[in-house]
């Protein structure tokens, strides 16, 4: 069958900026941003973590501001250079936050299947989560979820859900797989399943994911349910609903979007590639609910072509 070429791509990009004197570039996902705005005044908050430089006040929202260099263990940025300074505000995680850095390059449209996964020689709490180039010069893509989890230690935790036996094992009867490039998202979501002794599959990026698919379709065991974070290097979420839902040995899979975006645009794109749902990270309770529902239309043989809802 030949290939389809996939849309869920368009306005994809990459927000390169410094957070050292030597102009290594660093970079997220657009669309985790809100907006960038040059360093303004803060208000110090008493007792807040020692890497929250205040709060500032942005179109009547209160926004706490994180010396995103001293986050990430480079040096931080002192207060005498904070006015030539830039603040990325993000919306993440259902978070706003300011992230302080040194100076803002350029942005530009990403291919995610460029950008290569970090290597697993770099650690569980590496805080890049993808390498790619520009220009020839190395660009690490930031794993903001992890980097808020160390801030904000709460987001670490999980709502654990309670279920029913009936439910147990009818979740426990699926092959699940479950992918995000964040390492924090993959204890959430581990945790979470763990917990109630449901069986899974994980990896950490979507061509990893979709090989798994295949394989798995090939042993004549095909994956029911898939979660999958949206923005990934390799294949992003987006593509690998895409490419699930245009091979028929796959598209029988229930899929979820699991995202720390907060946008409709996330909705909408859900929608054009064949997800049945997007969730917002990280609510346990939340997920497990959508979990029974995929199971509960892959029991009633139901089409799994039918959308149920999306909860971005």
């Amino acid at each position: 069958m030949p290939k389809v070429a996939s849309k869920a791509n368009q306005s994809q990009g990459m927000l390169m900026f410094t957070l050292t004197s030597s102009k290594q570039l660093f970079a997220i996902g657009t669309l985790k941003v809100r907006e960038i705005v040059p360093f303004q005044p803060t208000t110090q908050i008493p007792y807040s973590h020692h890497h929250v430089v205040g709060t500032v006040t942005i179109r009547d929202m209160t926004i706490p501001v994180i010396n995103m260099p001293a986050a990430i263990g480079f040096r931080p940025i002192q207060p005498e250079e904070y006015k030539s300074c830039y603040l990325i505000v993000t919306d993440c995680l259902r978070t706003v936050v300011a992230f302080m850095v040194r100076s803002i390059e350029k942005i530009i449209e990403c291919d995610w299947k460029n950008i290569e996964s970090t290597p697993p020689s770099a650690g569980n709490n590496v805080f890049v989560t993808g390498i790619t180039r520009y220009n020839d010069q190395i660009v690490q893509m930031l794993d903001v979820e992890l980097l808020l989890a160390k801030i904000y230690p709460q987001y670490e935790s999980t709502n654990i859900p309670m279920l029913t036996d009936i439910e147990r094992e009818r979740l426990k009867a699926l092959n699940i797989l479950l992918v995000d490039d964040s390492s924090i998202a993959r204890k959430q979501l581990s945790d979470a399943l763990d917990s109630i002794n449901i069986p899974y599959q994980i990896c950490n990026n979507g061509l990893d994911a979709l090989e798994i698919m295949r394989e798995e379709a090939n042993r004549q065991h095909p994956i029911d349910l898939l979660v999958s974070d949206i923005e990934m290097p390799g294949l992003d979420g987006y593509e690998l609903a895409f490419e699930t839902q245009s091979d028929s040995s796959l598209s029988n899979a229930y899929i979820i979007l699991h995202t720390s975006l907060s946008s409709e645009i996330c909705v909408d794109r859900a929608q054009q590639v064949g997800a049945h749902e997007a969730l917002e990270k990280f609510n346990a309770g939340d997920l497990i609910k959508a979990m029974l529902r995929g199971a509960a239309m892959l029991e009633s043989g139901k089409s799994v072509t039918e959308r149920i809802e999306v909860n971005v």
